[in-house]
């Protein structure tokens, strides 16, 4: 261990003694500076404590419909109340709790309005389908060390939905489930799309092969915006044969190449000067996901880049997004974990690609981005 870490190991040590001590938590109350540093952080842990019937609160507003009624306010609770099926107080109860939350506002008694929060929920459908999602999750985690000490592999509420969800998407059955993954594809991939093209130039990149590209949702992004690209999509063949025929009718069946096959045992398309892996990478093990980044690196040609746009661990700023959000969501999931830059970096290395860098994005709660060079 070095000198550093020995040094950062001793100062959290006696910092944690100081911060538990009744009689600094006395003092630091009044101290003006001190003061308002220690009601920041009693916020924050409050936080932690009511985080879950915070969600709830969102749930019940995407649930009941409760933006869509207020996109038509200001509404008294009277009015608003029987378009949710909930007596007077009952609205009242969710309103106010939804009003400190900025979903909703009162800018005048008793005339409620969306809040700034509630009007970008009200405006994105596949934001809310995001929440009604969580449900499954929230069910899950309803006893987080039973699901921690139980087996892995065993079936959760989360890994049904999307093993089945996904197996049916694009087949002739259209139930709610595959709605919902369809609205969830859509949003998610929107989401990094919007950070990819926000942060990495495509000028000079004529072919982009996504790698798990599912259906295509990513690459119409990025083809609209950049119409001189040639796309190739690869993926599992009953997904690129759909997910082609809708990027094709995007883009243009000319700028469109499909490829069918699994990107662990089959070898990656070559002749492409960009590959992509959106939102792949953290869904896998180590191992396996060791061996996708080996695999496309045998495929791409000298000087050809890899992208990997994801959430990712430890990122300033998004550090809970990583590992307290994403870290719970894969384990429920059963596979992968959510990996700090530098992880990927080290992997990148030891796959063979020759340099990496990360790529800052705007909003790296959707994700962040990694360049590898062959």
């Amino acid at each position: 261990m070095s000198r550093w870490a020995t040094f950062k190991l001793g100062y959290v040590k006696r910092r944690n003694r100081v911060f538990a001590s009744p009689r600094f938590q006395h003092w630091a109350a009044r101290l003006p500076i001190i003061k308002w540093i220690a009601r920041s952080r009693a916020d924050a842990a409050f936080d932690l404590l009511a985080g879950f019937a915070y969600s709830q609160v969102l749930r019940a507003f995407v649930e009941s419909g409760l933006f869509d009624v207020l996109k038509d306010g200001p509404l008294s609770a009277a009015m608003i109340a029987p378009r949710l099926g909930l007596s007077e107080s009952a609205a009242l109860t969710l309103l106010r709790a939804g009003r400190p939350l900025m979903l909703c506002e009162e800018p005048a008694p008793d005339h409620w309005m969306l809040g700034e929060q509630g009007a970008v929920f009200a405006s994105n459908p596949g934001v809310q389908a995001m929440v009604r999602h969580h449900r499954l999750l929230y069910a899950d985690l309803s006893d987080p060390l039973a699901l921690l000490r139980a087996d892995r592999q065993e079936p959760t509420a989360l890994s049904r939905f999307w093993t089945y969800a996904g197996a049916l998407h694009g087949a002739s059955e259209r139930g709610a489930d595959t709605q919902e993954y369809s609205q969830l594809m859509a949003a998610s991939q929107h989401f990094v799309a919007d950070e990819v093209l926000a942060s990495v130039p495509f000028r000079d990149v004529q072919r982009l092969l996504d790698v798990g590209g599912g259906h295509g949702a990513f690459l119409r992004h990025i083809g609209v915006a950049h119409p001189h690209l040639r796309l190739g999509l690869f993926d599992l063949p009953e997904v690129v044969a759909h997910g082609g025929a809708v990027l094709a009718e995007a883009v243009g069946a000319a700028r469109v190449a499909t490829h069918p096959g699994n990107f662990f045992k089959d070898s990656i398309p070559e002749g492409y000067d960009m590959v992509s892996l959106i939102r792949i990478l953290h869904d896998h093990d180590d191992a396996p996901a060791a061996a996708l980044l080996a695999n496309i690196h045998r495929s791409v040609a000298s000087g050809a880049r890899l992208l990997i746009a994801e959430p990712m661990a430890r990122i300033p700023g998004a550090e809970p997004m990583g590992e307290a959000f994403f870290g719970l969501y894969l384990w429920v999931m059963g596979s992968g974990r959510p990996r700090s830059p530098a992880e990927i970096i080290a992997m990148l290395h030891a796959a063979g690609f020759v340099r990496a860098q990360v790529v800052a994005t705007a909003q790296p709660v959707n994700a962040s981005v990694i360049i590898a060079y062959a």
